[in-house]
């Protein structure tokens, strides 16, 4: 019995090429093969290609936000929060404790107070109000919205200070002229308003039919009266 396990010892060394006699390894493509992968080490962009899954599978599973606040603006206060990717979320009159709420309830997030994360954004802010600013020049991070919701926001963006833009007009823009109801919906739905000038897209005739921010209508009017469109001026009466 000795013998034959013995036997069945060698006779698998050298079929692995284990053995120093053997040379069965020579000219079989299989065990090549299975010594080039055992003898080197993975391709450095393989490795790379697996680090970055496993990065963003830890990110999907305990992302962090980074936060700060603009204490006071013509519309309360404003919070916003940014990822490693952009600007995730901007926010009228929730402050503290209850926007930490909001961003773990909507995004299950770790959130992290960050001056220097959240300060280019809130500078940009403060310039904006004060007149200072026509254009946000910060990353945004839209990866939580849908294609449609993205198309619709980017066309929005172009609509500059001062401009105005109609639902059909944003719906034609991006390829889907009889969208305006849908195009609404994904403006009501703008993570980063102001940042993203929702406020600047009215209905056909003219009319301010909604706004997602704190204050709605009134807050809408409020920004385009501030950005020089006084044909709203009344809406805030």
């Amino acid at each position: 019995m000795k013998e034959e396990t013995m036997d069945a010892e060698k006779r698998l060394a050298d079929w692995l090429a284990d053995s120093e006699e053997s040379t069965q390894a020579d000219g079989d493509p299989l065990l090549t093969e299975l010594d080039t992968l055992y003898a080197g080490s993975p391709p450095e962009a393989a490795v790379e290609r697996a680090l970055a899954k496993l990065r963003a599978k830890l990110g999907e599973e305990n992302p962090v936000l980074y936060y700060g606040e603009l204490a006071t603006s013509p519309v309360g206060p404003i919070s916003v929060a940014l990822s490693e990717a952009g600007l995730v979320a901007v926010e009228f009159g929730k402050a503290g404790p209850d926007f930490l709420e909001h961003l773990q309830r909507s995004h299950r997030a770790q959130a992290v107070r960050s001056p220097e994360r959240a300060g280019p954004v809130l500078r940009q802010l403060g310039e904006y109000f004060a007149g200072q600013r026509d254009s946000f020049n910060v990353p945004v991070d839209l990866s939580r919205s849908t294609d449609f919701q993205q198309q619709v926001l980017r066309a929005a963006a172009r609509v500059p200070r001062g401009g105005l833009a109609t639902y059909a007009e944003i719906a034609r823009h991006i390829g889907k002229p009889r969208a305006s109801r849908a195009v609404g919906q994904a403006l009501a739905r703008n993570p980063v308003p102001i940042v993203i000038p929702c406020h600047r897209v009215v209905a056909a005739d003219g009319s301010l039919t909604g706004y997602s921010g704190r204050g709605g209508i009134r807050t809408k009017a409020q920004l385009l009266v501030l950005e020089g469109v006084s044909t709203y001026t009344a809406a805030l009466n």
